[in-house]
């Protein structure tokens, strides 16, 4: 139930989920005429119908700030098991409103209204069932195409051979550290500060990716995470993101300074 899950906090694309849950609501209810909907005349369906639609998706966008909450809550990932979470939340908050719904705007709280057992099990699930599937394939295919969308920015730092590489946005990588045959790549995973090790050469790393910046024969650096300078027994080092230090050789002193100088103007 840990196992990852597409998912895409953009709203725009919740806006258009709800959207169609209103659309589709009113086509299969007026289509249809399921349970006492073939009672209303044409009049009274264009009236209630399209409220019926309006609620539907009222309803799954009043359900988002949980979906946000619940996001924000797991370290923005998302599971199977927060789906579930959140689509049986979507149900327990429409079977209240529904009912609300019902009551009030239909049948103006009439004493020979449908009992909340009869309502429930006999109307208002099976219409939720004829939903959902809308709602899991909305949000499934919006999910996938987010997960397409944020792999293809992703760099990959390949390691030779068979050797596994690693795919991260190249704003999440602090710096890179030779070490022999290998490289070290310091990297941020949420807010946590990771590395990995590599088999790879560090001149390969800087001629594939020239936004990195090389600071001394042993490192290259990101220019979006320095924060500052810092001297100590006559050398040079720059500061990044959650305080490393690495060392500016004589080399490459002119060139850093001109470019992380050029960042923080």
């Amino acid at each position: 139930m840990n196992k990852k899950y597409p998912f895409d906090p953009s709203i725009k694309h919740h806006l258009i989920i709800a959207l169609g849950l209103l659309i589709w609501i009113f086509i299969f209810l007026y289509f249809t005429e399921p349970f006492d909907v073939n009672e209303l005349v044409n009049s009274e369906k264009i009236i209630y119908l399209p409220g019926y639609g309006i609620v539907g998706g009222l309803l799954y966008l009043i359900s988002l700030p949980f979906q946000y909450w619940l996001f924000n809550r797991n370290k923005k990932t998302w599971t199977l098991a927060l789906e579930g979470y959140f689509l049986i939340f979507f149900i327990l908050l429409s079977i209240l409103l529904i009912r609300l719904f019902y009551l009030q705007f239909v049948v103006n709280w009439h004493p020979n209204a449908h009992d909340l057992s009869y309502h429930i099990f006999a109307i208002i699930l099976p219409a939720l069932l004829t939903i959902l599937p809308i709602i899991i394939f909305g949000r499934f295919a919006f999910g996938k195409y987010k997960n397409k969308k944020t792999e293809a920015q992703k760099i990959e730092i390949k390691g030779e051979g068979n050797y596994e590489g690693l795919r991260l946005f190249l704003n999440d990588i602090i710096c890179i550290q030779s070490s022999d045959n290998y490289i070290e790549v310091f990297y941020l995973s949420g807010n946590d500060l990771k590395k990995s090790l590599i088999r790879n050469k560090l001149s390969v790393i800087a001629d594939e990716f020239p936004q990195f910046l090389r600071t001394h024969r042993s490192y290259i650096i990101n220019p979006f995470h320095f924060l500052q300078w810092k001297t100590e027994n006559s050398k040079l080092f720059v500061v990044l993101f959650h305080h490393i230090e690495v060392p500016v050789s004589r080399t490459y002193q002119n060139d850093v300074k001109a470019v992380l100088n050029s960042t923080t103007e």
